[in-house]
């Protein structure tokens, strides 16, 4: 939603508190910008009081020489003088006020919308001031703090300082405030009060911040004769805004349009510099070296990235065209966002901890962020009814780093009587691999992708693949239908030998218990347990777990393995003979191991909190993150059972999980955990998506086991595009297969297919571009949990558009 233009400079005001001056000092700015020679837009969006207190018609009346260059507008008036959100509650009624009164997303495309209009109206050089309401927390129409309300428009903000007792620490508060919210603050004007001087204060405060202070000489008392006041105040004006174009005023008009330039400069020449400096993950530099390659992302909030586009349209300093304009985040920022870019929740959560911790070392430490996050995740999160102990690390990869120890130690102690004399002397063996699923992926450190086929993508120089990994059956929506497809070796195991199963709808697929005595199931298990004898009576590798990507494998192309398959996958490892040393106790695993990495997959990203709900089985150690922290700060959680833990618990410390990161449980990171799983907790109990669950189940009233904001005729028609193969949508995630396409991650089909969607809709005012990514052959488009409706229906829209012309 934000904009920006060569020629239209746009600041918004606002103020440190009511009755600080705010209109006066606008009507200073206004009228300086006209005696400059350029044209004035002053915008109002919304005002209360009668018509003629009226902030737009208090700046008609004092525009000066040149008023004949400034167009004044308001947006929302009410004749309440009373706070927005009252007096537009007054004015519709208690019965229809909810779905009168305009919402923020109203009131912030109704700006963004007139500020568009104003420049297109002029290609000279151009001034606009947004004047906001009250204070910056002052309510909006909705009844929601404007300073947040706002904040999609990412406008840069003068803030008009309060020169009254206690207005040093109310404008430092509000400056703060917009900090905190990412805006950008060119300057402070405040008016010269001598007996407090506040303004003193503040310049040096200021001063240190590299914010200008414009002080301004504060307005005569107001007379009680309207024509000796009015007069007054056209003094006022002519003597601090004066013809001669010098003071204050001018001051900062200079500053403000230098600050004007600088930024777009900053843009002008991001591009080169990133390709000058910057070596980008999963990026191929040899295939983009041209500056318009870059995605330079001035800002974000809610699902959209704010991309200048200069280097694509060409705009020159006379352009009506906006340099930024709206790109979805159609990849969620790789699976981390949940709760949309810049949610103020989850920033003033990570201040809470910053300012009360810092960071503070955690070794036989505790803080409260920490120990609620790890009661939270294992007494009633994804841990509930299997886990006692919550590792918090810093990333996913780490967390998968730190399962894999748990997992392979666990196995190593209660298999410790039948170690070699060799590895008795060792004091552990080395011979140790896993048991996982191709095309797998758990992170870019060398442990994780040791613990993954070596399938040249993820890899480097020292990776070691140990382990063995199944081809796995996968399921997906072809031609309209959902089909299981098999890999050839269990292919030939059924009574058709075909490579296409139709089990049934998505509801029955992912029936797992009711699926368990099927035919196929019966092809799973003996399949399963003829691999495994083979493996375990071949080789040196001792496998000592199990490591699954539950329900889907993102990174190596959304793959949804049939949850069938890996339900019997667990079941049998945990029953096999093969592991029969093994045996299993009361609350302890048996078998292997099992690793669940959730770190894409769990806390609702597919719809579910955890994918054991689906899989009716529960692992001995998982890991979460991503969406643990909403997208704002990296963590992740490892989580384990009584008896994993058991096997590091002694009194040699060697026998310890010596395992650790500076960060480990950083409190930032463990706050903002805390307050993005609070909202989403709220979301899920909340009936935030009963709407699209609805459109997911098969009966009236039953609840769907998986579903998908993503619309069930849309994902249905989607599949029998003649350019697509094959398509899957669960939860916030759709993936589509590009048809006739076998080269897997080293294509660049979907790439080039989709590649119209990057850019907004010309035909289109609302539209916006979608940035997304793909994965060779697949494409994905992934939202938020809180992704509203209409954003959804566009996006999928635009998607079915932008295919037509591979189907003509």
């Amino acid at each position: 939603m934000s904009v920006l233009f060569h020629h239209l400079r746009v600041h918004q005001v606002f103020g440190a508190n009511t009755d600080v001056g705010k209109t006066l000092l606008t009507t200073a700015l206004v009228r300086a910008s006209s005696l400059t020679g350029k044209a004035v837009y002053y915008l109002k969006p919304v005002s209360t009081g009668p018509l003629q207190d009226a902030d737009d018609e208090y700046i008609t009346r004092f525009a000066g020489p040149k008023a004949s260059s400034i167009q004044s507008r308001c947006l929302f008036r009410y004749s309440d003088p009373v706070s927005p959100h009252l007096a537009a509650q007054r004015e519709h009624g208690a019965d229809e006020a909810q779905l009168s009164i305009p919402s923020d997303g109203t009131l912030v495309k109704a700006i963004r919308s007139h500020i568009h209009e104003c420049a297109r109206a002029t290609r000279e050089r151009a001034h606009m001031y947004v004047e906001t309401a009250g204070g910056v927390h002052s309510p909006t129409l909705s009844g929601s703090t404007q300073i947040d309300a706002y904040r999609p428009l990412f406008l840069p903000t003068i803030l008009v300082g309060d020169h009254k007792l206690g207005g040093i620490s109310a404008t430092i508060s509000s400056y703060e405030s917009l900090l905190l919210r990412g805006y950008i603050v060119d300057a402070v004007m405040i008016f010269r009060e001598e007996y407090y001087r506040n303004w003193e204060y503040l310049r040096s405060y200021f001063a240190e911040r590299d914010i200008n202070v414009a002080v301004v000489d504060p307005p005569p008392p107001k007379h009680a004769d309207p024509a000796l006041n009015l007069a007054s105040t056209d003094e006022y004006y002519q003597n601090i805004v004066p013809e001669a174009q010098n003071g204050s005023v001018f001051d900062l008009l200079n500053h403000l349009d230098d600050r004007h330039a600088n930024r777009i400069e900053e843009l002008n020449t991001m591009p080169k510099r990133t390709l000058d400096t910057v070596w980008w993950p999963f990026v191929q530099h040899g295939l983009f070296k041209e500056e318009k390659d870059v995605n330079v992302i001035d800002s974000a909030s809610g699902d959209e990235f704010s991309v200048f586009n200069g280097r694509r349209t060409q705009a020159s300093v006379d352009s009506t065209k906006s340099l930024l304009e709206p790109q979805f985040d159609g990849s969620a920022s790789w699976w981390t966002q949940a709760l949309g870019h810049a949610n103020p929740a989850l920033t003033m959560a990570a201040a809470r901890a910053a300012g009360r911790y810092g960071h503070v070392m955690f070794p036989q430490g505790s803080h409260l962020p920490a120990l609620k996050l790890a009661e939270r995740l294992v007494k009633s999160g994804p841990g509930k009814g299997w886990a006692s102990r919550a590792y918090i690390s810093d990333n996913g990869s780490s967390g998968m780093e730190i399962a894999l120890k748990m997992a392979l130690r666990a196995y190593a102690v209660r298999e410790r009587e039948h170690w070699t004399n060799e590895e008795l002397a060792q004091g552990r063996p080395k011979n140790l691999g896993v048991l996982g699923l191709k095309g797998s992926y758990h992170g870019d450190t060398i442990g994780a992708m040791d613990a993954c086929e070596d399938s040249g993508v993820y890899t480097c120089e020292w990776h070691d693949a140990k382990g063995y990994w199944f081809d796995p059956p996968t399921v997906g929506v072809r031609d309209g239908r959902m089909v299981v497809s098999l890999p050839p070796a269990i292919a030939a195991l059924t009574e058709s030998g075909e490579a296409e199963v139709n089990e049934g709808p998505i509801q029955v697929v992912y029936s797992v218990e009711e699926r368990l005595d099927s035919d196929l199931a019966e092809v799973y298990r003996a399949f399963i347990q003829d691999m495994l004898v083979k493996i375990t009576s071949q080789g040196d590798l001792k496998l000592a777990a199990l490591v699954l990507e539950p329900i889907v494998m993102g990174a190596g192309g959304m793959i949804f393995v049939d949850p069938l398959f890996q339900r019997i996958l667990v079941d049998s490892v945990r029953s096999s003979p093969c592991f029969s040393k093994t045996v299993r106790r009361e609350g302890s695993w048996s078998g292997l191991p099992v690793i669940f990495d959730e770190v894409f997959a769990g806390l609702y990203r597919l719809g579910m909190e955890r994918t054991s709900d689906v899989l009716g089985v529960t692992p001995d150690v998982a890991v979460n993150a991503k969406i643990l922290t909403g997208g704002l700060v990296p963590l992740a959680v490892t989580l384990a059972t009584q008896s994993v833990f058991d096997a590091f618990y002694g009194a040699d410390k060697a026998d310890a999980l010596l395992h650790g990161h500076s960060y480990t449980a950083y409190p930032v990171g463990c706050e903002v955990a805390n307050e993005s799983l609070r909202i989403i907790d709220g979301m899920a109990k909340g009936g935030a998506w009963d709407e699209a669950k609805a459109a997911w189940r098969v009966a009236e009233g039953e609840s769907p086991k998986v579903w998908s904001f993503w619309d069930p005729d849309f994902v249905g028609e989607l599949s029998k595009s003649e350019a697509v193969g094959e398509v899957m949508a669960m939860g916030t995630v759709l993936a589509l297969k590009i048809a006739g396409d076998s080269q897997g991650y080293q294509s660049h089909s979907a790439q080039k297919l989709l590649e119209g969607l990057r850019v907004a809709a010309e035909d289109d005012e609302s539209s916006f571009g979608i940035n997304y990514r793909t994965l060779g052959n697949v494409a994905y488009f992934m939202l938020s949990l809180n992704t509203p409706t209409e954003t959804v229906r566009h996006i999928e829209d635009r998607i079915w558009r932008t295919l037509q012309p591979a189907e003509a």
